[in-house]
C-alpha cells in the first residue's frame, strides 16, 4: 500500500512533522519527501534519509498523502502548481494552513478530492501538539489514517469544521496564554525568594504535572483543585485573591477577544 507522504513546505512546521513521524517510527524516512526553495536549510532531514527537493510537482507525483505546510497566502499558487499532477483517486490533501477552508480547497481542486484540515500547535516540535482535524465527505475513509498520523505528534481530536477558528484560539493561541501564566508564576516565584532558574523549573514542571493529571485521570480541574485547597489554607487564599482580581474573567475575555479577531479578519 502506498503511504508515501509529501510535505510541501520545509519550514518549522513541516520539518517538525517530518521529524516527529520518523522519531515515532510511523513511517520510514524514505517514505517522506519534503520541499523547500532553499533545500540546504533542511539538510539535516536529508542526512536522515528524507527526500528533499525544491520541486513541488516532483514531490507529489508518487505520494499518497500531501501535507500543505505553507502560509495561507501561498496555498492558491501552490495548489495551482501541483494540480496537473494530482488525481482524486490517488491523492489525499491535508492543509495545516490557518484560515484555508475545505470549500476553498474544493474550489481550487474539486469536491472529488479527499480534503482535510489539521490545526496543530507549536508543541508539535516535541511531539506534544494538540491537533484538531476535520474533513470533507470524500475523506471519511482517510480520517482514521490521518488521525493516527497526527497522533504520533501529540494528541488529536476530530471536530466539525465550523469549530476550526475556535480550535485555533483554544489550542494554538492557548499555548501563548499558558506560557504567559507560567511567566507570571516565575516572576512571583522570584519575588518570594527563588532564583529565576529555580522558579522557571518549578513553574513549568508544576503546570506540566497539572495538565498530565487531567489527561491521565480524566478528571475535572475542580476535582484536582479540591485536593490541594484545605480549609483556611494558603491555596484557597491565593485562589480567592486571584478571582477577586479577575483571573478567570480576564482569561475568558482574552479567549473571546482572540476569537472575535479571527472572525472579523475573515
Amino acid at each position: 500500500m502506498n503511504n508515501k507522504i509529501a510535505i510541501i513546505g520545509g519550514g518549522n512546521l513541516g520539518s517538525s512533522i517530518a521529524e516527529g513521524l520518523m522519531v515515532s517510527g510511523f513511517v520510514n524516512a524514505n517514505q517522506i519527501t519534503i520541499t523547500k526553495r532553499n533545500i540546504t536549510t533542511i539538510q539535516h532531514l536529508a542526512d536522515k534519509g528524507v527526500a528533499t527537493t525544491s520541486d513541488n510537482q516532483a514531490a507529489v507525483k508518487d505520494a499518497k498523502y500531501i501535507i500543505l505546510a505553507v502560509k495561507p497566502f501561498q496555498i492558491k499558487d501552490i495548489v495551482a502548481d501541483i494540480k496537473p499532477f494530482l488525481t482524486a483517486n490517488q491523492h489525499t490533501i491535508i492543509s495545516v494552513a490557518t484560515g484555508v477552508w475545505i470549500k476553498d480547497m474544493e474550489e481550487m481542486l474539486s469536491a472529488d478530492f479527499s480534503l482535510l484540515r489539521a490545526m496543530p500547535n507549536t508543541a508539535i516540535s516535541i511531539q506534544q501538539s494538540m491537533t484538531c482535524i476535520c474533513a470533507n465527505e470524500k475523506a471519511k475513509d482517510q480520517i482514521e489514517y490521518v488521525s493516527t498520523l497526527f497522533n504520533q505528534l501529540g494528541k488529536i481530536i476530530v471536530i466539525d469544521e465550523k469549530l476550526m477558528d475556535a480550535a485555533t484560539v483554544l489550542g494554538a493561541c492557548g499555548t501563548a496564554y499558558a506560557l504567559r501564566y507560567i511567566r507570571a508564576n516565575i516572576q512571583g516565584g522570584i519575588e518570594i525568594g527563588f532564583s529565576a532558574a529555580q522558579a522557571s523549573l518549578i513553574a513549568a514542571q508544576t503546570v506540566k504535572g497539572a495538565a498530565d493529571l487531567l489527561l491521565t485521570k480524566h478528571t475535572h480541574p475542580e476535582q484536582e483543585i479540591d485536593k490541594v485547597t484545605t480549609p483556611m489554607g494558603c491555596t484557597i487564599a491565593g485562589l480567592n485573591e486571584m478571582e477577586h482580581q479577575g483571573f478567570s474573567s480576564s482569561l475568558i475575555r482574552g479567549l473571546t477577544a482572540s476569537y472575535r479577531k479571527i472572525k472579523n479578519d475573515m
